[in-house]
């Protein structure tokens, strides 16, 4: 069970993150694309290691989207616009919390 103290040092982490990386790069799992081609994809779009690429296309595909990345809009737009015009589906939300 966290104490007082740990919840409120989670909130006020929370807060500071949301605050400093206010959107987030979803992408979107279909039937059409292959594990290889995602992973390539975010290594090349979003500068993933080939084991993070991997962990987010494991997430996205049983889950059916995954946040592969965090930050600033004007950030994330070229990345999803360059992900988007790869063939797989990806979008930018606002950060919960926010």
């Amino acid at each position: 069970m966290k104490t007082s103290t740990q919840i409120f040092e989670q909130n006020i982490t929370e807060t500071i993150t949301s605050s400093l990386e206010p959107y987030s790069l979803i992408v979107w799992n279909d039937e059409v694309n292959t594990f290889d081609w995602v992973i390539e994809t975010l290594v090349e779009v979003c500068h993933h290691s080939p084991e993070q690429a991997e962990q987010c296309a494991t997430f996205i595909h049983f889950k059916g989207k995954y946040a592969v990345k965090s930050g600033d809009y004007d950030t994330l737009k070229p990345m999803c616009d360059a992900i988007t015009e790869r063939g797989i589906g990806a979008t930018i939300e606002e950060t919960v919390g926010r």
